[in-house]
């Protein structure tokens, strides 16, 4: 049993940047899973640990920890080696500007909950809800392809030549943009990087499809 414990859903795409995390540091950790569309993330032993009733949540030493950006500094911070923000101020500016425009302007209005209230609420079917995620993950993938094009800082990554914080953001947005069969065509850099990562075994491995609760 490991001093970490991973609440979360394989398809999670949130999820999934802490589990890649979590194995890019080598960290030992407890996978506990929740049936999102079972409605588990709304338990009472789970709203214990996450209030919000969402996903993940990692439960360390010192108490839970919801919200995956958060997770990911408090891990870069306990566990420097290797970094996921880079050495210098503008450099880790940049990398949470970036990973901000998956985290904060694309997610937040295309997850499981959104979905579910345009459904009960609006009367959407399932092609009106894909046509939902595909306009705000396509608005979000334009921007993000225009600077990491643009900008010299990119590299292999979107900062460089290693894997960090906003690549983590990138390559989980990328596999659950496939889901709702999200054009990339246009985004040719956020392709190839994420094509960088999914060589990276430690993010393969936190991919939605090897994970022990996927079907």
């Amino acid at each position: 049993m490991s001093d970490l414990a991973l609440h979360n859903y394989f398809r999670s795409s949130t999820s999934v940047r802490v589990r890649a995390a979590l194995n890019l540091k080598g960290l030992d950790f407890d996978y506990i899973p929740l049936a999102l569309l079972k409605g588990e993330q709304a338990s009472a032993t789970h709203l214990a640990l996450n209030p919000s009733g969402l996903v993940p949540t990692l439960v360390t030493p010192q108490g839970p920890l919801p919200q995956s950006l958060a997770i990911l500094e408090w891990l870069d911070e306990e566990h420097p080696e290797p970094p996921l923000l880079p050495a210098d101020a503008w450099g880790r500016a940049r990398v949470r500007s970036l990973a901000q425009i998956v985290a904060l302007d694309i997610h937040p209005v295309n997850n499981l909950r959104i979905l579910s209230y345009l459904e009960t609420e609006f009367d959407a079917d399932a092609t009106a809800k894909a046509k939902w995620f595909r306009h705000w993950a396509s608005a979000g993938m334009q921007a993000l392809e225009m600077r990491l094009a643009s900008e010299p800082e990119t590299g292999d990554f979107c900062h460089g030549n290693t894997v960090g914080l906003a690549d983590l953001c990138l390559y989980a947005q990328v596999i659950n943009n496939a889901r709702f069969e999200v054009d990339m065509t246009g985004c040719p850099t956020i392709s190839r990087i994420h094509a960088n990562c999914m060589a990276v075994p430690a993010l393969a491995r936190a991919a939605p499809a090897n994970q022990p609760d996927a079907t």
